[in-house]
């Protein structure tokens, strides 16, 4: 190992100790998010792409880094590089100490210091335990919250569940004075033999119309990556997306085929694939992040010799179609996108 690579690997581990206060000062257009660190890109722009982790778990290490939408990885010293188009390794490590010189931000101490031991936040046992306190969706705030949003299949959702008084952590982005807990969705996440490994929440608006007015009204507990929300038992073929809402839009008028929702681009992009998996249907959203996510989709399938389809939605989202256009004439976009044999398979009449 030379020289500069040895002093890179020192600063990454002293960068990580201040994580927040390297993602506020190098992309201060991101936000916190539970345990990530959110925005666009390694240049920072406004976004939901990158995530840079902030707390140690056995899923990965403080100030590991991804880009959904590029496939970029890394640690914090290759952030400062991208971020600052360094050309030499010895500009970002120039760079890296004179932001370690810097005096500490009042701000961000107090932000640390709040924060929840690493060790317990978000664990997977405090994931099944909100999961397992939480009741059937059936006849709840939470599946009036889905009917309205033109998702009426609600029964017998064993992966979707409610909780009345779920706690939210404020962000920055917060307005002051929120209540500490709203009503929320909660779905189970889970790997493919079925074993929950996390909780998702979407917290909502007491009116069960929309999502609750909060900056962050989404957020995964757990270890997540890898792992999704699962409709149906999936085999040789199965449809993965982003978000519970796209998943559920497409269940309502193709029931019968095995879905799953990643949560995120980011996440649907690193899904695990079953033994037996063979085609791979991709519910896409119409964005930079859900065109990164299926690109390394692509990759990933074809290394694993799994056949890869993309579901197109006519607007943003399968949900926005669902909602504009009404259920026929989204089972009808859908089904000219599956293959022949999923036609006669699960397609009903």
């Amino acid at each position: 190992m030379s020289r500069l690579s040895a002093r890179a690997g020192e600063l990454s581990e002293r960068l990580a100790r201040q994580v927040q206060a390297v993602c506020r000062h190098y992309l201060p257009a991101g936000r916190r998010e539970g345990r990530y660190w959110m925005v666009g890109d390694v240049a920072g722009a406004p976004g939901r792409s990158l995530y840079v982790r902030l707390f140690e778990t056995e899923r990965g290490r403080i100030g590991k880094w991804v880009d959904a939408a590029t496939g970029e990885h890394g640690d914090l010293v290759d952030l400062i590089r991208l971020n600052q188009r360094h050309g030499r390794l010895s500009e970002t490590i120039d760079e890296a100490e004179k932001f370690l010189s810097l005096p500490p931000s009042a701000e961000v101490d107090l932000c640390r210091t709040a924060d929840p031991p690493p060790v317990r936040v978000g664990s997977p046992t405090a994931a099944r335990r909100l999961f397992a306190a939480s009741k059937p969706l059936a006849g709840t705030l939470a599946a009036s919250y889905l009917t309205a949003r033109g998702i009426t299949r609600v029964g017998n959702l064993t992966a979707l569940r409610f909780h009345p008084r779920c706690y939210y952590r404020a962000n920055e982005d917060d307005i002051p004075g929120l209540p500490g807990s709203f009503p929320a969705l909660i779905a189970a996440v889970t790997d493919c033999d079925g074993v929950q490994t996390g909780t998702h929440r979407t917290w909502l608006d007491p009116s069960g119309l929309t999502k609750a007015a909060v900056a962050s009204p989404r957020r995964a507990m757990g270890n997540i990556l890898g792992h999704a929300i699962r409709f149906g038992l999936a085999d040789d073929i199965m449809v993965a997306g982003e978000g519970i809402e796209t998943i559920l839009s497409l269940r309502e008028v193709v029931p019968a085929i095995p879905m799953i929702a990643a949560t995120s681009s980011a996440h649907l992009a690193a899904i695990q694939f079953s033994s037996s998996l063979r085609r791979l249907y991709v519910a896409r959203d119409r964005d930079k992040a859900g065109n990164g996510a299926f690109a390394i989709l692509s990759d990933r399938t074809q290394a694993a010799g799994i056949e890869l389809v993309s579901l197109m939605p006519e607007l943003g989202d399968f949900n926005d179609d669902l909602r504009q256009h009404g259920a026929p004439a989204l089972k009808i976009r859908v089904i000219a996108q599956l293959h022949g044999a999923a036609r006669s398979r699960f397609i009903e009449g």
